[in-house]
């Protein structure tokens, strides 16, 4: 995918992320974290703490779980691969724990050239 704003309507939906490399992939899965994590805490916990479906965190924990560690995966990678400073790569990390944090770092800091 090249490096364009896709756009619905006069909208700004993303810009594309270039997945054949370190940084595009690490991006993926950033934003797939970060979603799982808004998922866990605004949907599936209150689906168990208010109405008793202990199922809803199981399986969206798990989801979450599973890209956390993909996500630690690819910074070491990425961190290695572009030569990141340790600042940013323990931001990076912060991010990670913060709800919107992985949408706030792709923003400012991972979306080169944007």
């Amino acid at each position: 995918m090249s490096n364009e704003i896709v756009r619905f309507g006069n909208i700004r939906v993303f810009r594309c992320m270039n997945l054949s490399s370190h940084l595009g992939r690490f991006r993926l899965v950033a934003l797939l974290e970060g979603l799982s994590f808004l998922i866990l805490l605004f949907v599936a916990m209150p689906l168990k703490y208010i109405w008793g479906m202990e199922e809803a965190v199981r399986i969206v924990g798990m989801a979450h779980g599973l890209l956390f560690v993909a996500y630690l995966l690819l910074l070491v990678v990425v961190k290695a691969a572009l030569n990141w400073s340790n600042k940013l790569t323990v931001l990076s990390l912060l991010a990670s724990v913060l709800p919107f944090g992985t949408f706030y770092a792709d923003k400012k800091w991972w979306n080169y050239g944007g």
